[in-house]
């Protein structure tokens, strides 16, 4: 008979996700009967077979210092068996079997400086993406804004006061990758003037096929300037992407002088209620304004008051916008209409249908 052939041990592609789960979760994986929230951002799952595992969540930073991290460990070796998670909005969560260590964690966190909550009808940890810390098309920053806003808005994180949930996002520039075309209200940096091109430098470290292919309007074409082969932007075109900063380093975008902030309104994933929706444009510039950001801060502010005084319950953003309208949605938060709100884009008909569902 053949020898069996031992199981190949391999370090490609990332390891089995149930390795990483707790007892709790992995016994009753698949069978968990309902969830409730008890308090601000402590939740209880209920299993068929009466297992209760409870999940306590807290806001914490993106962008985490190793003594941060090793202190949330420690934490979940405390409480949790050293089991806890991140959200994908940034929270972290210990999960534990033992009710009787969620208030000693609660207290332990808030003696820390990391408020508890985030549950249900309340803002959550906002998602965003790296800004000047790291990001090289970045408008604006990222952390410094978070933190801003949050400060300001953290009772709404400790507290379930609102008609719903609201989902708050920030991307440092409209690349997006901080999930602000799907979000109740998004902070997000824009460029505003077209990318200055370096002739010189641009033949030297730039493939130009490259350069013309990054851009998803059409506006870089080849062009030759002083006798050397390069690029020009047809300005009318160039909706201030940086996609073509980042395939070539001769092609700067950043503009101290003009580069800002919009805010965008009435996105979200869920299907509950109504169908997905995308975020639409609310304020259309609002300056740079380091370290604090108080004309973005206020901005933010402000919509929320105005949306929880008015929305029904479960009433999220945007089909709080749909109900009464966007005149009188711009006219109960006092921000002027203008020009940018017209969505002129040639291919807006092609992207109204959000759902995967299908009418007939």
């Amino acid at each position: 008979m053949a020898e069996t052939v031992a199981k190949r041990k391999t370090d490609i592609g990332p390891p089995h996700y149930e390795k990483f789960l707790p007892p709790a979760v992995k016994q009753n994986y698949g069978r968990w009967r309902y969830h409730e929230i008890l308090k601000p951002g402590v939740m209880v799952h209920v299993a068929e077979s009466g297992d209760k595992l409870y999940t306590v969540r807290a806001g914490s930073p993106r962008l985490l210092s190793i003594q941060t991290i090793r202190e949330f460990c420690d934490l979940a070796d405390k409480y949790s068996g050293g089991y806890l998670r991140f959200t994908s909005r940034n929270n972290v969560e210990f999960l534990l079997t033992d009710l009787s260590k969620v208030d000693p964690l609660v207290a332990d966190l808030g003696s820390r400086g990391f408020p508890v909550g985030g549950m249900a009808n309340a803002i959550s940890n906002m998602v965003h993406t790296q800004g000047w810390v790291h990001c090289h098309s970045a408008a604006t920053d990222a952390s410094g804004i978070v933190k801003a806003v949050m400060d300001e808005l953290a009772n709404h994180f400790t507290s379930t006061r609102l008609p719903a949930k609201l989902r708050l996002a920030l991307a440092c520039c409209l690349n997006m990758c901080g999930a602000v075309h799907c979000s109740d209200i998004a902070i997000l940096g824009i460029h505003r003037r077209p990318p200055k091109i370096d002739h010189a430098r641009l033949p030297k470290m730039c493939e130009i096929p490259s350069v013309v292919a990054a851009c998803p309007t059409a506006a870089i074409r080849p062009k030759r300037v002083d006798g050397k082969e390069t690029v020009e932007v047809i300005e009318e075109r160039c909706m201030f992407c940086g996609n073509c900063y980042t395939v070539c380093p001769a092609m700067p975008l950043a503009n101290a002088l003009n580069d800002g902030v919009s805010i965008w309104v009435g996105g979200k994933v869920s299907n509950a209620r109504t169908a997905p929706t995308f975020s639409k444009l609310a304020i259309p510039y609002l300056p740079n304004n380091p370290p604090r950001w108080p004309e973005v801060v206020e901005a933010v502010k402000h919509l929320v008051e105005v949306w929880a005084a008015d929305a029904r319950k479960y009433e999220r953003m945007g089909e709080w916008i749909a109900r009464i309208g966007w005149p009188r949605f711009f006219q109960k938060t006092g921000i002027p209409f203008t020009k940018q709100h017209i969505d002129d884009f040639r291919y807006a008909g092609l992207s109204f249908q959000r759902s995967v569902h299908l009418k007939s």
